[in-house]
């Protein structure tokens, strides 16, 4: 199964398409090729570091074939700024717009003892009717390094708390999103992105 990985210069892509091998898949990566993305069977944005770095998204034209993608069916799965990215935007960037296919935005931690990033291993509260997270038990850990978070809404897949509770995982139809990274996850991460590399179009 083929698997488009969008590069867009901030994320780590080594451990993910390691992962997406494991499970069979054959990841492949573009940073620019829209006819890449206009073929694709599935499509994977994984993010870490600034918001703002999406930009790269806008400027090479990614943005609207992701969107058609979208559009067409084609499922699609954003991985920490990566699932951020589908809000309308976050606060760690203003200027900055996201996909906009939720249209909430994220925001930062509220101001806590706590430290911010939030980094290390959390709980899941799965909602029902997930595809993306079908055999998640509750309570199984998964892996998160944020400092910025989605809200929780009726497109909310997950929620963790840290701090206060925020969307660990967001779906709607095809498009769907985690904040934690799934490929750094042990069994409980690669079994949500065997589940994504199944869904149906």
């Amino acid at each position: 199964m083929r698997v488009t990985v969008i590069d867009y210069k901030a994320g780590n892509l080594t451990s993910v398409l390691k992962a997406l091998r494991h499970l069979g898949a054959e990841p492949e990566v573009t940073d620019c090729d829209l006819a890449m993305v206009e073929a694709a069977e599935r499509i994977v944005l994984p993010g870490v570091g600034h918001f703002a770095a999406t930009e790269r998204l806008d400027e090479t034209g990614l943005t609207p074939a992701i969107r058609a993608a979208i559009a067409r069916g084609v499922p699609f799965l954003g991985i920490c700024v990566g699932m951020q990215w589908l809000y309308a935007g976050s606060s760690e960037a203003p200027q900055q717009p996201g996909l906009g296919h939720f249209p909430e935005s994220c925001t930062r931690f509220i101001e806590s003892p706590e430290k911010v990033p939030h980094v290390g291993w959390n709980s899941l509260e799965v909602h029902n009717g997930s595809r993306l997270l079908a055999g998640v038990e509750p309570g199984e850990y998964v892996y998160f390094t944020h400092s910025y978070k989605g809200p929780v809404t009726e497109d909310t897949a997950a929620t963790t708390f840290y701090i206060e509770p925020f969307a660990a995982a967001v779906e709607r139809g095809n498009v769907m999103g985690v904040q934690f990274h799934p490929e750094k996850s042990g069994a409980t991460g690669l079994k949500i992105l065997g589940n994504f590399l199944g869904v149906s179009r």
